[in-house]
């Protein structure tokens, strides 16, 4: 069963409200029925002691005396009565029976001196009182005492109107909160269904809607956490469209340099076959169609490559290595590539210099970085430099290429990207997944990478790696 937001509200105010005005009253209550009697049994009390004062002795004391206090209690309400040790009334201002009537316990506690006090009884003395009995000793000896009554409907009225008070204060009570709690679920009714619908335009893909936020509550904080989730969905579908863009033109590309390669091989194939190809030629199309064989092996190896290494299938097999030696060895491998660019390859690196890696992932790193400044690089310059820092080793490989606008750095690190000048035939990295290996490469090996690049300035690549600890 569905409940609106508002009934929810109203209900936990006016349940709140009720049962804490009812605690609030039955302990006020009694609070102030409590606090009337005991001022009622002290006033009774008092004028009790005052009338004993004033009399010497029950049987000597004068018709007068005792009449002006009548008169005085009268205006009190308050009547009272003398009487002797048998408990025979000897004056009253209000009593007609001729006795007290006391039970045994009440008439020894009053013979040892001691006054009783009730300050609730009910038709024991012709009308509901309230009642004080005070002992009077003369020369030690118990003569008697006095008692006082007043009528509890006069206490009753004053805790009547107490209880009138507080009833009058709970629908007063009750109408604010009636009225605090359509303010306050209309207010945040609003926000939820902002949400609701806000929730339904993402759900149908439009991550392009924000709520307005508010840190004062839960709903504000939601309304944030929202936001920054539509946020991310929004980068998140940005990244999924363009690396399927990416996909796409990978999978483009890929049926493009397949065709090429395997033309070329089943031509060679066919031509060896029919005898087309004579002997003189026939040893230049075997090394085509290896050439090009090589070639389809790098592009499955690529993406086998790839695909371990974000499984975390690849282990690591790290060594401390001479970083120059390195360095000259991938200079050698490369300098036949770079003559045909027009480019220098130069080696910048201390002897004493070593990194802690894994050697043939390493290798796999510098070659793919290498390989792909001398893509971009024709008559240049390709530097490879390394030094050693207390708790790490840096490898700068930089170049005096074309470069690349700031804003596309970011981009060459995404599978399946291609820079639009790369798609002339290169040995690694052609594909689109070569850098994208080195950043998961480098990242292994707890290390980090850097590009700086300008437009037609060049472009260093800067990694650096822990050392052994």
């Amino acid at each position: 069963m569905k409940i609106k937001y508002f009934y929810q509200q109203l209900a936990s105010h006016f349940s709140v409200i009720i049962i804490a005005f009812l605690i609030l009253s039955l302990l006020f209550s009694h609070f102030v029925e409590q606090f009337v009697y005991d001022n009622k049994t002290e006033e009774l009390a008092s004028y009790g002691k005052s009338i004993l004062r004033d009399i010497e002795q029950v049987h000597g004391s004068s018709r007068s005396t005792l009449e002006s206090y009548g008169h005085v209690l009268e205006g009190r309400d308050i009547q009272y009565s003398l009487f002797d040790e048998k408990s025979t009334i000897i004056y009253s201002t209000g009593l007609k029976s001729p006795l007290i009537e006391l039970n045994a316990e009440e008439w020894r506690a009053l013979q040892n001196g001691k006054a009783i006090t009730v300050k609730q009884e009910y038709k024991r003395f012709e009308q509901a009182v309230t009642y004080v009995l005070l002992p009077y000793f003369h020369r030690n000896q118990f003569v008697g005492g006095v008692l006082l009554t007043s009528p509890i409907k006069g206490s009753r009225e004053i805790i009547s109107q107490m209880n009138s008070y507080l009833i009058y204060t709970t629908f007063i009570a009750l109408a604010i909160a009636l009225l605090l709690s359509g303010i306050l679920s209309t207010f945040h009714g609003r926000r939820i269904k902002r949400l609701r619908a806000a929730t339904a335009n993402v759900a149908q893909g439009d991550y392009s809607v924000r709520i307005p936020t508010a840190g004062i509550d839960e709903i504000g904080e939601l309304a944030g956490d929202f936001n920054g989730m539509v946020e991310r969905l929004a980068t998140s579908a940005e990244e999924i469209e363009n690396l399927e863009n990416r996909r796409r033109q990978f999978m483009a590309d890929v049926s493009h340099e397949l065709r090429t390669p395997l033309t070329t091989i089943r031509g060679v194939i066919e031509g060896l076959r029919n005898d087309m190809i004579s002997e003189s030629e026939k040893e230049r199309g075997l090394q085509l169609a290896s050439s090009e064989t090589m070639r389809l092996i790098r592009l499955v190896n690529e993406n086998l490559d790839y695909e371990k290494i974000r499984s975390n299938q690849v282990t690591l097999e790290k060594q401390k290595i001479q970083l120059k030696e390195l360095l000259e060895i991938i200079q050698e491998q490369l300098e036949d590539t770079a003559s045909e660019r027009g480019d220098k390859i130069i080696v910048e690196v201390e002897e004493d210099v070593a990194v802690f890696a894994d050697y043939d992932r390493l290798t796999q790193v510098l070659i793919n970085i290498a390989k792909n400044s001398i893509q971009f690089t024709e008559n240049g310059t390709i530097r490879l430099s390394g030094s050693s820092r207390n708790e790490s080793t840096i490898i700068v490989i930089e170049d005096t290429g074309i470069g690349m606008d700031p804003s596309e750095i970011e981009k060459i690190w995404s599978r399946f990207y291609k820079a639009i000048d790369s798609r002339t035939t290169n040995p690694y990295g052609e594909f689109g997944l070569g850098l994208s290996i080195v950043k998961q490469l480098v990242a292994m090996h707890g290390g980090t990478i850097t590009v700086d690049s300008m437009k037609g300035e060049g472009t260093k690549f800067r990694i650096e790696l822990p050392n052994e600890k």
